[in-house]
C-alpha cells in the first residue's frame, strides 16, 4: 500500500525532509490510502484487512462496515487506553499523532469522505463538489501543516484552495475511470451547460463539448493552484520546496492535459518528471 506513494501526482515524502517528517508522512500517507483503499473496494483479496480491523473474513467488500471499523481504530490511536489500535498501519500513525499533537477531526473528514462516496456518485452543482472536497482533500493538507508544525489561519485557507485544486486535477485526469466506478465528479450544472452528456464521458474520446468541458474545469483548479500558491512563499527552507513540489505536481498535471488538447477519456493524462521538475523551478522562482 505505501508503495503507491511513488505514483502520485506530487512527491509524498520525498528524500530531502528531514527523516521525522518523512516517517510522520508516510504514516499519514498509509491512513489515507486505507482509507481510500476501503472506499473504493480496492483492498488486498482475501480479507486480511478485515480481520486486522476485528472484522469477519467475509466482510472483506462490505465498505461502510470497514468503514466504521476503521474509525473505531482510528479513536483507538487517540485512546490512551488498552488495546491499542488493530490495524497495523493504525499503529504506526500513532507515534505522528502524539509528537505532532494531530486532532481526531481531519482523519475523521477523509473517512466521511469515503461514507459519502458510497452515498452520492454525482454531483450537481461546483458548491457541492467543493465540499466534497473540504471532507477528501483539505484534511491532508493541515496534516501536513500540523505534521510541519506550521498551522495559522491563513496558511490553512491557502492549503485549502491548493487541495481542492488537487482534487479538482484527480477527477479532471480520472473521468473515465471514475465513470467506470459509476461516479461522475463534473458538477451536472458544468455538464448541462457544455451540452455534456454521460454518454458523451463513456466514449473512448471526447469529442469538442467534452474537451471544452474539461477546459473549463482545468481553468477553475488553475486559478484554485493560483490562489492558494502563497503558501509557497509563507515557509522556509525544506517545506518551501515540500509546498513547491504539490503546486508543481498540479499545474505540471494541468499541462499534461492540456497537452492532450484536454481528451482525457482515452486515459489520465500524466505529467513527466521533467515538466514536473521544470514546474516546480517555476514555482520556486515565483515563490508561489
Amino acid at each position: 500500500m505505501l508503495d503507491q506513494a511513488a505514483h502520485e501526482n506530487f512527491p509524498v515524502a520525498p528524500f530531502f525532509l528531514p527523516r521525522a517528517w518523512r516517517a510522520d508522512l508516510m504514516a499519514l500517507y498509509g491512513f489515507a490510502r486505507l482509507v481510500d483503499d476501503i472506499g473504493d473496494g480496492d483492498l488486498a483479496p482475501g480479507g486480511g484487512d478485515a480481520v486486522l480491523l476485528g472484522l469477519d473474513r467475509v466482510q472483506y467488500d462490505d465498505r461502510p462496515a470497514l468503514l466504521d471499523a476503521l474509525e473505531a481504530d482510528l479513536y483507538r490511536v487517540f485512546s490512551d487506553r488498552a488495546p491499542g489500535p488493530k490495524h497495523p498501519l493504525m499503529r504506526r500513525l500513532g507515534p505522528t499523532v502524539r509528537r505532532c499533537a494531530l486532532t481526531p477531526e481531519p482523519f475523521l473528514g477523509l473517512i466521511e469522505a469515503n461514507r459519502q462516496d458510497q452515498r452520492i456518485s454525482r454531483y450537481a452543482t461546483y458548491g457541492d463538489l467543493a465540499a466534497y472536497c473540504e471532507l477528501s482533500a483539505n484534511p491532508v493538507g493541515r496534516l501536513v501543516l500540523g505534521v510541519t508544525g506550521t498551522s495559522s489561519p491563513e496558511r490553512i485557507r491557502l492549503s485549502d484552495a491548493i487541495c481542492t485544486a488537487l482534487q479538482l486535477v484527480e477527477h479532471i485526469q480520472d473521468v473515465a475511470e471514475d465513470l467506470g466506478r459509476d461516479r461522475v465528479y463534473l458538477p451536472a450544472e458544468d455538464m448541462k451547460n457544455f451540452g455534456v452528456t454521460e454518454d458523451d464521458l463513456a466514449a473512448p474520446t471526447g469529442g469538442p463539448s467534452v474537451c471544452a468541458l474539461i477546459a473549463f474545469e482545468a481553468e477553475r483548479a488553475g486559478e484554485l493552484l493560483d490562489e492558494g500558491a502563497p503558501l509557497v512563499g509563507s515557509v522556509h527552507g525544506r517545506l518551501k520546496l515540500l509546498l513547491a513540489g504539490f503546486v508543481a505536481g498540479g499545474r505540471a498535471a494541468l499541462q499534461a492535459v492540456a497537452a492532450a488538447d484536454h481528451d482525457v477519456l482515452p486515459g489520465p493524462p500524466k505529467p513527466t518528471k521533467l515538466s514536473l521538475l521544470r514546474e516546480v523551478g517555476a514555482t520556486l522562482r515565483r515563490e508561489g
